[in-house]
């Protein structure tokens, strides 16, 4: 199928395409494609003027400032991947960046534009809640600072006004004491997360001091699993100890008051039964713990 009919503009500034989205409050901004294509095309979304914001200069590329690395909305996953700097200051990034789709996708893609996506089976929305990393975005009042997981509020919905773009995702570097994983379950064929689990734990010695969980891909948004966090804290991490803290999530999808997604490929039963597994693969393969 093809897409319905729309008018094209090329954005050449960040204020360009602010303009354009507070005169056109219908429009949509083109990145990378790989999320706002396939929707015209099924005709899932029909836009009357997509806004081309791919060539802007100072939007994409990655910099490491003091314990925080500036990642531009424009860069790939693929650049993230394979950035030396980003492997070495927090290569959860890096890991998380090249397991997402396949080749083309992570070619395209952007991380600004999977997290204006919103999409529930996305890995950055999860990754990036558990990092504690924030999105900077530029409005026609002016920019302002947004914690990823106060961004994603639903399937496909964010905290985002209309004529407002994601410019830069900031993500806090990983101290020598800390360590972090993710672990999904992944569709077979477009690899996208059916339940996935990132951790962040600070440790001392095999004492867990602080733990930072997050779970999606069940969820129309991640959720931060807080009792999780709370039964790991404080204890020495070990396969028991891992496993009685991954029981509570439950408990926490509970609390966040949000429904577990079901379809043809998996049962809400069936990623709620899973969501601690790869949790607790996370947390093992973290800390060095055989999990298999």
């Amino acid at each position: 199928m093809f897409a319905a009919e729309f008018e094209y503009r090329k954005a050449g500034s960040i204020a360009e395409a602010v303009q354009l989205l507070t005169d056109n409050p219908e429009a949509r901004l083109l990145a990378g494609g790989h999320s706002l294509i396939p929707l015209m095309r099924f005709r899932l979304a029909r836009p009357e003027l997509v806004i081309d914001i791919g060539g802007i200069a100072g939007m994409r590329g990655i910099s490491v400032s003091g314990d925080t690395i500036n990642i531009g909305a424009l860069t790939t996953h693929a650049e993230i991947a394979g950035s030396a700097e980003v492997q070495q200051a927090n290569g959860l990034l890096a890991e998380a960046a090249s397991g997402i789709g396949d080749p083309a996708v992570r070619n395209r893609g952007t991380i600004g534009g999977n997290l204006a996506h919103a999409d529930p089976s996305s890995d950055w929305g999860t990754v990036l809640t558990a990092l504690g990393a924030t999105v900077s975005v530029q409005g026609p009042t002016g920019s302002r600072t947004i914690d990823v997981g106060s961004l994603i509020e639903d399937a496909f919905v964010t905290a985002l006004a209309e004529n407002e773009l994601i410019t830069t995702v900031s993500v806090p570097t990983l101290a020598a004491n800390q360590r972090a994983e993710y672990a999904k379950m992944a569709h077979p064929a477009s690899f996208y997360s059916v339940v996935g689990g990132a951790v962040v734990v600070t440790m001392d010695g095999n004492r867990c001091t602080a733990a930072s969980v997050a779970v999606g891909g069940l969820t129309p948004r991640p959720v931060k699993a807080s009792l999780v966090e709370a039964a790991l804290s404080g204890t020495t991490l070990t396969q028991d100890s891992i496993a009685d803290a991954t029981a509570r999530l439950s408990e926490d999808l509970a609390a966040a008051g949000v429904d577990i997604i079901g379809d043809l490929y998996a049962s809400a039963n069936y990623r709620a039964g899973v969501a601690p597994i790869e949790v607790k693969h996370a947390l093992m393969h973290a800390i060095g713990l055989a999990h298999h």
